[in-house]
């Protein structure tokens, strides 16, 4: 015979004391010939975990494991480029994983493994903004490159973005106070802190994403053959 869970209406055997997808106790009616057989009943004495709650001192170590390698992989002249991303959902994903290996039951929700890969994309975009960060000023003030990444910015302005905004029709005024802007050390500032949040912002979908399918791959191999 089966049954459905009050919580999340998945399908269980009978008998099931808790449901091994969302945690929810089960009500379980032991009678006489069960306790003769031996069967021992349901003991509502005992703690049950949520699967929705998150033991964040386990889970914080596993995320600053993962995502810290993983952040400063995906940070600016990284030879990884624009895959970083992938390694940080990857990383949300490896993070869940190592935290359900100690826990006991193994259950959780997507909720829960969100959560997990969203504070693993914190750790891993704060990785990456500190690395950017450190890099470029060994780059202009340790190893004296400042002209070539003025040279390379010049270049993008002046050719690249001009021929953009000439496709879209700016007029030639405003075209010269965006050059203006974008040369003067500010709008260098801005354009950098614009590409960081960018790449903040792209690590914490993919982390989050990563940590989801983490979560939705504990379930189904935890899920009982029915």
């Amino acid at each position: 015979m089966e049954i459905a869970c009050n919580r999340c209406h998945q399908t269980l055997q009978a008998g099931t004391s808790y449901c091994p997808y969302c945690g929810l106790p089960q009500l379980v009616y032991a009678g006489e010939n069960a306790s003769e057989a031996g069967t021992p009943p349901a003991r509502w004495n005992e703690a049950v975990r949520d699967a929705s709650t998150v033991a964040w001192r386990p889970a914080m170590r596993s995320a600053m494991l993962f995502g810290i390698p993983a952040g400063i992989m995906c940070s600016f002249l990284s030879p990884v480029g624009i895959f970083g991303f992938l390694l940080m959902g990857a990383a949300g994903a490896w993070v869940v994983s190592t935290y359900m290996r100690h826990r006991q039951p193994a259950w959780i929700t997507l909720g829960a493994g969100a959560r997990i890969g969203f504070v693993t994309g914190i750790v891993g975009s704060w990785a990456a903004a500190a690395t950017t960060g450190i890099t470029l000023f060994v780059l202009r003030f340790g190893l004296h490159q400042g002209q070539v990444f003025d040279g390379f910015w010049s270049s993008v302005v002046n050719h690249q973005l001009v021929q953009e905004w000439t496709a879209m029709g700016v007029d030639a005024q405003t075209m010269q106070q965006l050059q203006s802007l974008l040369l003067s050390p500010a709008g260098r500032a801005g354009w950098i802190l614009c590409a960081l949040g960018f790449l903040t912002a792209g690590m914490l979908i993919f982390a989050v994403a990563g940590g989801a399918l983490g979560a939705r791959m504990q379930i189904r191999r935890n899920r009982p053959h029915l």
